[in-house]
């Protein structure tokens, strides 16, 4: 053998060895060329001496009392990333004398870094940025010398056809724009967590309408929906992160009761909850993407589906040792829920605050929300046909069709009563609170929207202010005069009410004969001796 291990990957090699994995995984785990790690394990198989090729001695190591694990219990740490073995001895051996290792001056921070559960791996990361320069084996070198146990591995979950699907989110390949500059977009890849049968696709941004339509594309490729979603807590899907009560967005709600599935976030900053989706991420982005540069998205998707169909789909899973599409097609495709009949109805999603009109914006148009809610936040959801208001508790409140930009949509029940004016009431509505003063009230109202037409209407509106303003005898008596005189404006009903007196004016009768006054027979005779006087003088005159 000429390449020269380490203790620690000696030890490795025995551990992963004795767990039960074969020498390809033994060397993939610890980034150690095959040939040699199937030379360490014959040599361990026979003895543990100095090796005559290398000179470097191979210490038995004592095998510590433990029960009997299964393949992936010494796997990488999936929370860090490391390929090294958990060790979980009982005993340790004692500190050994020799040189004060770099470790001291850091050891209350790595007990607590212990305590926490961190691995090695982690804990020399942590060091490192509060300027630690040791190594790897030194920091575990000095936990050893603590007699500190490294954390156990997590423990592997599986589920059984049409149960899970794992999502998450990586970096794609570069796209070359027509300037020449290199853009990268984001690998969104789901798997399905009983037979690893996976769909990718790279989109843009991560936004929760781009996080929907991935999803959904993804279920029409597998054919089906599966029962429960992993994904991570990203912003596009969870509000706010909590391991008991996650906070999901609204639209991912309504996407998950549209096909009848439900997401399930993963604990906070706990990525090994989706596993299988990290290590198909880091599949998909080495084996079908490194290397390549794309000049569009699209090319980039058609490769991906190209790459799943020959690639990932007819591949030997490392976990399962079973062929992912026989898998897929055998026991996990007639176990997914089916899909229904429409594709969800993409809408959009806002908070928005309602003016002081009772009114709040969408897309530069205007509608109306009930006047308890004039300055309040309210939810607001709306696609191409309408337009919903919703409060904090997702009530619904007002729905609307969708209006052109700059126009008003306003629904009369949220018009405080206060606020609805008498012409907005209508002509009927002002006749029968007008009629309700007297019938020459009535009449004369009548008559004035005969004669006047919608012109009338703001004269009824003003008469019915003038009713709150005199008793309903003088309002009588000036339209019974009105109508007497065929009057059909407000002013003269206003000079009417004005008069002092509200008694109504009775015709002086007509009187033939009186003390004081001349008979008729009179005015004949002076008016003939007059005329004669005066014909008389006429011909007098020269």
């Amino acid at each position: 053998m000429s390449n020269r291990l380490s203790m620690s990957k000696i030890h490795s090699i025995e551990t992963l060895h004795q767990s039960g994995h074969s020498n390809r995984e033994i060397a993939r785990l610890l980034s150690v060329d095959r040939g040699t790690v199937n030379a360490y394990v014959r040599r361990l198989k026979s003895q543990n001496r100095p090796d005559p090729q290398t000179g470097s001695t191979v210490e038995s190591v004592e095998k510590p009392s433990r029960p009997e694990t299964g393949p992936d219990q010494n796997r990488p740490d999936p929370q860090t990333g490391s390929s090294d073995p958990v060790i979980n001895q009982p005993e340790f051996p004692p500190v050994r004398s020799g040189p004060r290792s770099l470790c001291d001056g850091y050891r209350e921070q790595i007990e607590q870094k212990l305590e926490a559960g961190l691995s090695v791996q982690r804990i020399l990361q942590d060091l490192k940025e509060d300027g630690f320069t040791g190594s790897y084996h030194s920091v575990r070198r000095f936990i050893v010398s603590l007699g500190k146990k490294t954390p156990l591995p997590f423990r592997r979950m599986e589920t059984g056809p049409g149960e899970e699907a794992q999502i998450d989110f990586g970096m794609a390949a570069p796209v070359v724009m027509a300037d020449g500059r290199k853009r990268r977009p984001w690998l969104f890849r789901v798997v399905l967590s009983c037979s690893r049968k996976a769909y990718s696709e790279v989109v843009w941004h991560q936004t929760s309408d781009n996080f929907i339509a991935a999803i959904e594309n993804s279920f029409h490729y597998f054919g089906g929906v599966p029962k429960t979603l992993v994904i991570d807590n990203l912003k596009a899907a969870v509000n706010r992160a909590d391991w008991y009560d996650p906070d999901v967005h609204p639209k991912l709600q309504s996407f998950a009761a549209h096909y009848g599935t439900v997401f399930v976030p993963t604990k906070p900053y706990t990525p090994e909850h989706k596993g299988k989706v990290e290590s198909s991420v880091k599949y998909a982005k080495n084996n079908a993407l490194k290397g390549h540069t794309f000049k569009s998205l699209a090319e980039q998707n058609e490769h991906l589906l190209e790459w799943e169909r020959t690639v990932a789909d007819t591949r030997i899973h490392g976990t399962t040792k079973k062929q992912v599409r026989q898998q897929f097609e055998t026991i996990e495709q007639d176990a997914l829920l089916a899909l229904p009949r429409d594709r969800f109805a993409m809408f959009h999603e806002a908070r928005r605050s309602v003016s002081r009109d009772g009114h709040l914006e969408v897309d530069k148009a205007y509608y109306s929300a009930p006047p308890e809610y004039i300055g309040r936040r309210v939810w607001v959801r709306w696609d191409t046909r309408l337009v919903r208001v919703f409060n904090e508790q997702w009530k619904q409140i007002a729905i609307h069709p969708r209006s052109e930009p700059g126009r008003f949509r306003t629904d009369s029940s949220h018009i405080p009563d206060a606020k609805v004016s008498a012409v907005e009431r209508g002509t009927d509505a002002l006749l029968r609170q007008i009629a309700a003063v007297g019938p020459h009230t009535k009449a004369w109202s009548e008559s004035v929207i005969q004669t006047r037409g919608v012109q009338g209407v703001r004269v009824l509106a003003g008469l019915k202010a003038l009713a709150g303003k005199h008793t309903s005898d003088a309002l009588e008596q000036a339209c019974e005069t009105a109508l007497t005189y065929g009057a059909s404006r407000l002013k003269s009903i206003r000079n009417l009410l004005k008069r002092p007196t509200s008694q109504k004016q009775q015709p002086l009768p007509f009187i033939e004969e009186h003390p004081i006054i001349r008979p008729l027979s009179d005015y004949s005779v002076e008016s003939l001796n007059a005329f004669r006087k005066e014909r008389d003088h006429e011909r007098d005159t020269p």
